[in-house]
């Protein structure tokens, strides 16, 4: 599911990624910055079960807010903060993943992008590599918190096609 080419305010939200490869990428290429003061995108309460990466990769976007996610048995990464980008990744559970976010040392190609990460919670899992500061999501919507341990239930409930929202 990818977001690029100037799109703006979107949200990706309630969806079951089960065994993708390359799930999500916002931003069309590390070469078109005119992406750049575009892209305001929102994802929360979605489930990666078993995918392998870009959950999202994320290229010149600010802010871009990932939270109240579960990410289980991700296989190469959960966040990819590059080219600049600046994401806040907030109250997400991170399960069985190695590398829950990239931002300091790039990906790939792709030069590093700023992180902020804040009230996540990592179960048999590394760190988020975060840096620098980011445009707060809080300033052009509001958005309540769910506690990164009730993540895991929440969505299980409500994540996914024909699933009442709680």
């Amino acid at each position: 599911m990818d977001v690029k080419r100037q799109s703006n305010f979107v949200t990706v939200s309630w969806n079951v990624f089960h065994g993708t490869d390359k799930s999500m990428l916002l931003g069309h290429s590390d070469t078109f910055p005119d992406d750049i003061g575009h892209l305001k995108v929102t994802y929360h309460h979605n489930l990666f079960d078993g995918s392998n990466q870009r959950h999202p990769r994320v290229r010149f976007g600010e802010p871009v807010h990932v939270y109240n996610n579960h990410y289980r048995n991700v296989g190469l990464y959960g966040v990819a903060s590059t080219e600049n980008a600046g994401v806040v990744v907030e109250g997400n559970y991170f399960e069985n993943t190695a590398f829950p976010c990239y931002s300091t040392s790039g990906y790939a190609d792709s030069a590093p992008g700023r992180l902020v990460q804040r009230a996540n919670a990592f179960a048999n899992s590394g760190p988020c590599e975060a840096n620098g500061t980011v445009t707060e999501p809080g300033t052009f919507y509001g958005y309540q918190l769910d506690a990164a341990a009730t993540v895991p239930g929440k969505v299980s409930a409500g994540a996914g096609v024909g699933v009442g929202r709680i």
